[in-house]
């Protein structure tokens, strides 16, 4: 770890505790007695207001009130933070707004040659999504769906809770305890555990018109809620051993719900396990469309015949 950083850490490691001594820090950071006083020494000059403690038991603390003195970025910090920026833009990610007002104050931040590095690295590098045609950094047109954060907001402060859904057959009313919160297809999804159906339920946020908190006195316990759903656990029927191309072509996509366990230290062969309901036909497609994209690296170990009989009419269909 280079120096800047390091003090960086430190830094934020001593603004967290009541008291620490030097033996804390060398253990810690794995440095040298001389290497941790010095800084400190230097720490203390740039403004944190530490007290040093004499006696056996001595160290130091830091000052009530204080306030952590501002944090220095190395340039492939500060790359990386735009990148990754750059990288969401056009995925409707909440707090849209607020990562504009920070890539505003951080670009002040910066020096002009910084400025100019990152302003190549925007003309330079496309990412999937991004649209080469409106390429500000600041934009604002990806705004997600506006009961986003509204549902974030109330997640935080409570899992329970009562979503309004707009569907076909008019508006419905739902109470749940949520599991996750994901995007999948470009479409965020509330995955949750409907409290009156006691049943796994998933919503997508489009459809959302309203979010509160659930009554406490109508709710299950999260253990009821733990109990419930691991009675509910679908029986493993689709069972595959994965070759290096396949695991290749899982990390570039996979659904939710399904992982995979690695079998060797180098990750080059892994087992997926999952269920697959064979009479959801959405479904059943959907899985037929990932495991042809997966492609020939895979060994078969179980699979429904269902969807043996898809992956056999496909691979059939397009044959030369």
């Amino acid at each position: 770890m280079k120096k800047v950083e390091r003090i960086n850490v430190i830094m934020r490691y001593i603004n967290n505790r009541a008291h620490f001594t030097i033996s804390e820090i060398m253990r810690e950071f794995n440095i040298s007695r001389s290497t941790a006083i010095r800084d400190i020494r230097e720490i203390e000059a740039m403004g944190m207001p530490l007290v040093a403690e004499v006696g056996r038991d001595g160290g130091y603390f830091v000052m009530n009130n204080s306030v952590l003195p501002t944090v220095r970025f190395t340039n492939n910090e500060i790359k990386a933070l735009f990148i990754a920026f750059m990288a969401t833009r056009n995925q409707q990610l909440p707090y849209l707004k607020s990562r504009h007002s920070l890539a505003e104050k951080l670009l002040g931040l910066l020096s002009e040659n910084q400025q100019d590095d990152l302003v190549l690295l925007n003309q330079i590098l496309l990412f999937e999504g991004t649209n080469p045609n409106n390429p500000d950094l600041l934009d604002l047109s990806d705004l997600p769906h506006p009961m986003l954060e509204k549902l974030i907001q109330t997640l935080l402060l409570d899992r329970y809770l009562w979503i309004t859904i707009n569907e076909e057959q008019g508006i419905t009313s739902y109470p749940i305890y949520l599991l996750h919160l994901y995007r999948e297809k470009n479409l965020w999804m509330i995955e949750g555990f409907d409290l009156i159906e006691e049943k796994r339920q998933t919503f997508s946020v489009d459809n959302l018109t309203d979010v509160k908190p659930y009554p406490a006195k109508k709710r299950l316990s999260k253990k009821k809620v733990a109990e419930k759903l691991s009675k509910q656990e679908e029986e493993i029927n689709l069972v595959l051993e994965l070759g290096p191309k396949a695991i290749a072509q899982y990390k570039k996509y996979h659904p939710l719900k399904v992982s995979i366990s690695y079998m060797d230290p180098y990750q080059t062969t892994a087992i997926l396990k999952t269920f697959i309901n064979v009479n959801h036909q959405e479904e059943l497609a959907e899985i037929t469309n990932w495991l042809l994209f997966l492609g020939g690296d895979i060994k078969v170990r179980e699979m429904p015949k269902e969807v043996l009989g898809g992956l056999q009419e496909r691979l059939f269909r397009y044959r030369p």
